[in-house]
């Protein structure tokens, strides 16, 4: 469950920019001939729906229609109760409340076009028991895969996105300047606290306690001993929008190395080829609803390379000196023809 405000800004989120993706996803759905189309959302797979809408749920699942023609709908399993505060905090033409979603979102589909071809954004992805009442509330529709149409133009950031991530990384650094305390759990405790004071939505903290036996991030249970070099990562949200940021405690010498030669590395994006000399690196960004979906990386059997214009965050661990450093940044990759860059420094005082 989220813990943080959420709350909506039409200055940081104008109903402009929303009205414009709309405008270009109805394009392409006319391209596609897709009469309207389904966003399935809960709180691991918000960033669809808030694309288009604002509406980031707490933890109950919903369905977002975007038909053709009018104005979106969201059919969210939450009683009635929380209405207005969904409409305080988005902006959809009308909200219904059912417990069954897929069947109220096929009702409501079928009574305008009893035989409409629905498209069904990351179908695969969809629970069973939505899909099957989509089925069973509009018999006559033709359900179509829509991920790739709309992973086309969700891979994209817009400027009012980039300046979202921004603020989300500046939280996410300042918040880490405060990882101070006698032990580890302080620190984590210290980071949570100053990231809540500065709006952040959610924050998850993973920690390396000693680079010397492991680099792998992990989220803290119980107290551990720390190492002579330690990490943490701040994984922040803010109106939606997901980074994260990497810190590496160790010898300032050792961390502007490896910051730069992360920033090598990014400005090879969507190429992985900067990245030889990593003993492991990921790159995660949003494609269709997960925030941070994991695109490219040591570990991965199959990449999905980010568009060119995507948000994307970064991180990787180098050897130098003996020890291990990691390194992870938010970046922003360029048009065609252009190289990628850190959104923000990842250097600390």
């Amino acid at each position: 469950m989220r813990r943080g405000l959420i709350s909506r800004s039409p200055v940081e989120l104008p109903d402009a920019v929303l009205e414009g993706r709309l405008d270009r996803l109805r394009a392409a759905m006319r391209v596609a001939q897709l009469d309207a189309l389904a966003v399935y959302t809960i709180n691991t797979r918000p960033a669809g729906v808030s694309w288009l809408t604002g509406f980031v749920p707490y933890w109950s699942e919903a369905l977002l229609v975007v038909p053709g023609d009018g104005a979106p709908f969201l059919v969210a399993a939450l009683s009635f109760r929380v209405k207005s505060w969904i409409e305080r905090t988005s902006r959809i033409g009308e909200i219904l409340h059912d417990p069954r979603i897929g069947l109220k979102a096929a009702q409501q589909i079928a009574s305008v076009n009893r035989s409409a071809v629905l498209g069904v954004v990351d179908f695969d992805g969809l629970p069973t028991g939505i899909a099957d009442d989509l089925r069973e509330g509009g018999r006559d529709l033709v359900l179509r895969d829509a991920s790739a149409l709309f992973a086309s133009l969700r891979g994209k950031a817009d400027p009012a996105e980039i300046a979202l991530a921004g603020k989300s990384a500046g939280m996410a650094h300042q918040a880490l300047v405060h990882a101070q305390g006698d032990t580890l759990n302080a620190m984590i405790a210290a980071v949570e606290h100053k990231a809540r004071l500065y709006g952040a939505e959610e924050i998850y903290i993973a920690a390396a306690p000693d680079l010397s036996r492991s680099s792998r991030l992990v989220r803290i249970e119980g107290e551990h001993a720390l190492g002579e070099t330690y990490a943490l990562r701040a994984t922040v949200a803010y109106k939606g929008t997901w980074v994260r940021l990497a810190r590496t405690f160790c010898p300032a010498g050792l961390a502007q190395r490896a910051t730069a030669r992360l920033a090598e590395a990014v400005a090879h994006l969507p190429s992985d080829r900067g990245f030889a000399g990593f003993a492991s690196w990921l790159v995660e960004g949003c494609r269709i609803a997960q925030p941070l979906e994991a695109l490219m990386g040591t570990r991965l059997c199959a990449a999905n390379p980010p568009l060119p214009g995507a948000l994307v965050s970064v991180q990787g661990a180098l050897a130098l000196d003996g020890g291990t450093v990691l390194v992870g940044a938010p970046a922003l990759l360029g048009g065609p023809g252009e190289p990628a860059s850190l959104l923000i420094d990842p250097l600390y005082e």
